[in-house]
């Protein structure tokens, strides 16, 4: 086995575990550090694809921005206080079955994987810093700006919407 081979199945597994830990922990709060796990195990698989960009804005923006984000609503709304409800039988057992399809799928598609198609080329360039901003700022520059005005109008609309009104004292 190769380095790249190793460090692939050694991600895979972080990413595995991390994912169990999200689903299977009770407070919500070790929930959003499994899925930080996670979301630098993706990053790892985004640096072997040489795909770095990916993998930096993956960390900046997933691990970084928005678990922070998930970790002060999970602290601000305090779901500790609201007992659990409890699940019927047939949404446990649609659980199962839908786990179970999806088991059968990935076998499927995982027995199906040739061993030629894995094989990555690093001379290639793909998923370079360069040639994504080259594409970005040439070919997609309006859309570009157009959805960095419409985060601009969502962020000012969440802080209109969350800002408290005062109340006046007579």
């Amino acid at each position: 086995m190769t380095t790249t081979q190793i460090l692939f199945w050694l991600l895979s597994a972080l990413a595995i575990v991390g994912a169990i830990g999200v689903i299977s922990c009770k407070n919500p709060i070790y929930g959003v550090l499994w899925l930080i796990i996670v979301f630098f195990a993706i990053s790892g698989h985004y640096v072997l694809m040489n795909a770095q960009f990916l993998a930096i804005v993956n960390i900046i923006v997933y691990a970084g921005a928005i678990m922070v984000l998930f970790t002060f609503v999970v602290m601000f709304i305090n779901l500790n206080e609201h007992p659990e409800i409890p699940k019927n039988i047939y949404v446990k057992a649609a659980g199962i079955i839908a786990g179970l399809c999806l088991l059968i799928v990935l076998v499927a598609a995982l027995s199906r994987a040739s061993e030629n198609n894995t094989q990555l080329r690093i001379d290639t360039g793909v998923g370079l810093i360069k040639n994504l901003g080259r594409t970005l700022f040439n070919d997609y520059v309006v859309p570009f700006e157009i959805s960095s005005v419409l985060f601009l109008s969502a962020m000012v609309g969440a802080v209109i919407i969350g800002k408290k009104e005062k109340q006046q004292t007579v």
